[in-house]
């Protein structure tokens, strides 16, 4: 085989090689997908149930 030959093999492994990291990258296109992402990010920035909550009362004053 020529030297040619060798070199498009190894192109089309490249392209295959970036096409798959391409593919497994790419972000969600589901029709729910964007309702993922906002409940993951609201779950994220709720509150825990062990962190103590603050007086049921702010402008009381203790003491």
């Amino acid at each position: 085989m020529s030297n040619l030959v060798y070199l498009l093999i190894a192109v089309v492994i490249s392209v295959v090689g970036v096409l798959a990291v391409w593919y497994r990258g790419r972000p969600p296109t589901s029709p729910s997908s964007s309702i993922d992402q906002f409940s993951e990010k609201m779950r994220a920035l709720a509150p825990q149930d062990d962190e103590p909550q603050g007086p049921s009362d702010p402008l009381r004053r203790r003491g």
